[in-house]
């Protein structure tokens, strides 16, 4: 049989076996041909130790596989010396455990770990360093003695336990906080994570901890989790519903508390964002009958920083960052906003509109559909009024709008709520029956419920005297505007709050007859002589201008204009005479006295 040698620990294989101190000096104690070099860390059960080498591998070293390298550490070294080393498959060696070279962190769960695991033998020292179920780092190391230089292994995992890093929260006032299991402390959320992280940073003596917020489900989340080595001194963002600035961290308490101060916005330190999204609680979801949300947000009160606030269902709702007031928005989630979200901080700023508030997100008007607005098609027997509304008909055949018509109410007032009590819907789409719409109008368009209620007037052309304002257009009314407003001034719509949409409703079919000419410029100067700014004066001149006689009942238009201007001198102005312009029988009257003009003309 052959020598037998080994270096440090003795294997108690033979009584023959000796130890030295390298292969090298092995093969100057050796006797025989060959010598077996063997180590007390591989399990020998069954070797053959009278294997010899065929003629030809007479003068190689011959090595045998570990389970876990091509060299397991044993060889049949010629005494005469050698070359090269044949590697041995046919066989394989089971190692054993050698803890002493192993470096165990805390917190690493040694039953999930193969501790038999060693280097290749003829690798150059290194310090191995495994990972975990998390990360290429914190797992346990295998130094080789004298190693300085760090080998990253990705062979084996092993896997850090849950729950030995302290959790603190951040309780929101929401009433979810003290539900996270463990959790050694609880902080009030102050205005900003940033000075919320360095009150929590200035008031505990843990180096590492959890820290989470009471908006968030923590049900299924992993608090093994654990960085990079390199990374251990950032602050580790983890987001929320997909939202990267999140609402949970993992801090080295040391590293934040002494440079937190150096850093105006949280946003400035060195963060990582980890690519794990943890769940938001839903919501406080606050359905109201307001038209607008103004008198919903400054009357109501709930827990948490955030609500939405509708007055149609919710669907989808996106995750606002609490980091600081900038990015705690208000976000519409509808082209009307007929469900957004509000923060609670944005309240005592609110006074007549949710655009008090500074910080609006539009990004998100796309979540939700509205349900469409009602059309109210209002005629009072002009001649015209059957082709408009076969042309409102056609532009709105693909349209969820509801379409309906009143018909024949006297009276300016009565007409504008008797359309209101037809409409199903909060705002309503008035078409006048002189319009002939546009038939590319977005019948899908809303009105903005983050305002207060109003109403939206559009443009429409007039082909008479090429203007295009508001005269004549489409309206977007209020319903409860137009049924709370008894006509007391000389512009029913410009009564009430206002705002114009330079959008195209149609082209005003107004001068179909000589009587609708007349009475539309006569009604509509009336009011234009009462404006002193520089667009209504240019809008008067136009409609006085002389127009060419080839557009019909052009001259009917102008004349009206004309008559509308020398009867506002008569009456100075006064608001009541100019008001009988919207009794139609006195407007008949007057029009047969100025101009011999009948109304079936």
């Amino acid at each position: 049989m052959f020598d037998v040698f080994y270096s440090g620990t003795a294997p108690g294989l033979f009584a023959h076996e000796q130890a030295a101190d390298s292969i090298e000096h092995a093969q100057q104690l050796s006797r025989t041909r060959y010598f077996w070099w063997v180590n007390y860390l591989t399990d020998y059960t069954g070797w053959d130790f009278l294997w010899e080498p065929v003629p030809w591998q007479k003068d190689q070293r011959h090595a045998w596989p570990s389970q876990w390298q091509k060299d397991s550490g044993t060889y049949l070294v010629p005494k005469s010396g050698y070359e090269h080393t044949h590697y041995h498959t046919d066989l394989t060696l089971t190692r054993f455990w050698d803890m002493p070279s192993w470096t165990i962190p805390s917190g690493f769960d040694v039953t999930s770990f193969d501790w038999s695991w060693h280097p290749d033998p003829t690798d150059p020292p290194y310090i191995y360093q495994f990972g975990t179920q998390h990360q290429r780092t914190g797992g346990p190391q295998y130094t080789i003695p004298g190693a300085t230089d760090l080998k990253f292994v990705d062979q084996l995992k092993g896997s850090v336990n849950s729950g030995t890093t302290p959790i603190i929260e951040i309780d929101h006032l929401d009433g979810h906080a003290g539900s996270v299991p463990g959790t050694v402390k609880t902080a009030r959320y102050f205005d900003n994570y940033r000075d919320t992280l360095k009150r929590i940073a200035n008031t505990v003596d843990y180096e590492y901890v959890w820290i989470i917020s009471s908006v968030c489900d923590y049900t299924n989340f992993d608090f093994s989790w654990h960085p990079e080595q390199w990374q251990t001194t950032m602050l580790h963002v983890f987001a929320s519903d997909g939202e990267k600035f999140g609402d949970t961290f993992y801090m080295h308490v040391p590293s934040f508390r002494d440079r937190i101060s150096q850093f105006e916005l949280l946003d400035w330190y060195p963060l990582n964002f980890v690519g794990f999204t943890v769940p938001r609680r839903p919501l406080p979801v606050i359905l109201h009958s307001h038209d607008t949300h103004v008198q919903a947000v400054k009357n109501t009160d709930w827990p948490g920083p955030l609500a939405v606030f509708a007055t149609e269902p919710v669907q989808q709702v996106p995750c606002v960052p609490l980091w600081r007031e900038k990015t705690k928005t208000i976000v519409p989630l509808s082209a009307g906003a007929g469900q957004v979200i509000v923060p609670k901080t944005a309240v005592p700023y609110i006074k007549s509109q949710l655009y008090d508030y500074a910080h609006i997100d539009r990004s998100q008007r796309h979540l939700h559909d509205q349900h469409p607005l009602d059309i109210v098609f209002i005629e009072n027997g002009e001649p015209n009024a059957l082709d408009n509304l076969r042309a409102l008909s056609s532009a709105t055949a693909s349209r969820d709008n509801r379409v309906v018509v009143s018909r024949g109410i006297t009276g300016r007032v009565a007409a504008y709520h008797a359309a209101a009590e037809m409409s199903t819907t909060a705002w309503f789409f008035a078409v006048f029956a002189k319009l002939q719409v546009n038939p590319d109008f977005d019948w899908s368009w809303q009105p903005d419920r983050m305002q207060e209620p109003k109403h939206y007037i559009f443009h429409a052309f007039n082909p008479v005297n090429e203007l295009t304002y508001g005269h004549q257009a489409m309206i977007a009314y209020n319903k409860k505007l137009v049924l709370e407003n008894p006509g007391q001034g000389l512009d029913f719509t410009l009564d009430s709050a206002h705002e114009v949409v330079p959008v195209l409703s149609g082209t005003a079919d107004y001068a179909y007859t000589p009587w609708m000419a007349w009475r539309t410029a006569f009604r509509e100067c009336v009011k234009l002589c009462g404006q002193t700014d520089v667009e209504s004066q240019y809008r008067l001149r136009k409609w006085l201008e002389v127009i060419p006689l080839a557009t019909p009942n052009a001259e009917w238009s102008r004349w009206g204009a004309e008559d509308a201007v020398e009867y506002y001198d008569s009456v100075d102005g006064a608001i009541e005479e100019l008001k009988k312009s919207y009794d139609w029988s006195w407007l008949a009257t007057y029009a047969l006295i100025k101009r011999n003009l009948t109304t079936n003309q």
